[in-house]
């Protein structure tokens, strides 16, 4: 690219988008000697104070950067892999996927999770959380709950819940790893869709950026995350609705476990496939198909209701 001027990054204004987006800017700075200026959005998402469910769809908190981008008023965003929609815009190319940070959820609580006493009130915005959270532990109750990450375990702090449920990469760049009591293994609780990984894009025209931008990618989070992504789109959910997926590999072979569970936690259909890495998309499609069949649907469409 030609010049030296700052590479405007957009990033949601909360303490952990810019945290994580910092952390990117300094990264491509590093690697490129570009400087990058920081320019905060607020996005639907962020103003809404509905819970998840009420929001409808993915998109929420990524369409009002997207804006920015088509706009020009940035350069390039930087967002939650979790949060983009899985309907691509042919107008944003998908510039990197960073290296993820770990991907499962964490528990903020002055207890186990197995140690709780039973009626113990545990906050989430996720139905995803609630649904794989009640089949552990149905004699608890579940909060819906919004608000940044300081704001949610202030609510165990202060008392109002016995604990929280988030992500462990969210609380990890808060630097509040101290007050996780639990991490969940993904056999316990199956994470969202490529959480823990960062999504940076910018307009499918700027292909000096694209290139640019390449440097941050990571293939085997991209392989990965393709997979678990592929598996939602397939199954045509929203990031509210109860869909985990997680696909780890060695670069070679993929291996991609999926799970749709009912709101009430009684009822699931969870299934696992291994394949090659470069058919990560094939690979969640086939296994959502799997999962069709076997009824999740479903079980999905019971969330509505």
């Amino acid at each position: 690219m030609s010049g030296d001027a700052a590479l405007r990054m957009g990033t949601r204004k909360s303490v952990m988008a810019t945290t994580q987006s910092g952390r990117v800017g300094d990264r491509l700075t590093a690697r490129t000697g570009r400087a990058v200026q920081l320019v905060g959005v607020t996005t639907f998402g962020d103003v809404s104070r509905a819970h998840l469910t009420q929001l409808g769809g993915t998109g929420v908190f990524v369409s009002e950067l997207r804006n920015k981008l088509i706009d020009g008023e940035i350069d390039f965003a930087v967002h939650s892999l979790k949060d983009l929609p899985t309907t691509p815009d042919e107008r944003i190319a998908l510039a990197a996927i960073t290296v993820r940070d770990d991907p499962r959820d964490a528990l903020v609580s002055k207890a186990k999770f197995a140690d709780l006493p039973a009626g113990a009130r545990i906050g989430t915005g996720s139905p995803r959380r609630v649904s794989q959270l009640r089949m552990l532990r149905p004699d608890l109750e579940y909060v819906p709950i919004r608000g940044n990450g300081d704001t949610r375990i202030g609510k165990v702090t202060s008392g109002e819940l016995d604990g929280v449920v988030m992500a462990a990469a969210g609380l990890g760049r808060l630097g509040r790893d101290s007050d996780i009591s639990q991490v969940f293994e993904v056999d316990e609780v199956l994470p969202a869709p490529g959480q823990g990984a960062l999504a940076v894009e910018c307009l499918a025209s700027r292909t000096d950026l694209i290139e640019l931008l390449n440097v941050l990618d990571d293939p085997h989070t991209r392989a990965a995350v393709t997979a678990e992504r592929s598996v939602l789109a397939a199954l045509e959910a929203g990031c509210s609705a109860p869909v985990g997926a997680f696909a780890s590999g060695d670069g070679h072979i993929l291996n991609l476990t999926a799970a749709v569970v009912a709101v009430d936690g009684l009822r699931s259909v969870r299934k696992s496939t291994s394949g090659p890495s470069p058919a990560a998309m094939e690979l969640g499609r086939d296994l959502a198909a799997a999962m069709i069949a076997e009824g999740a649907g479903t079980l999905m469409g019971e969330q509505a209701h």
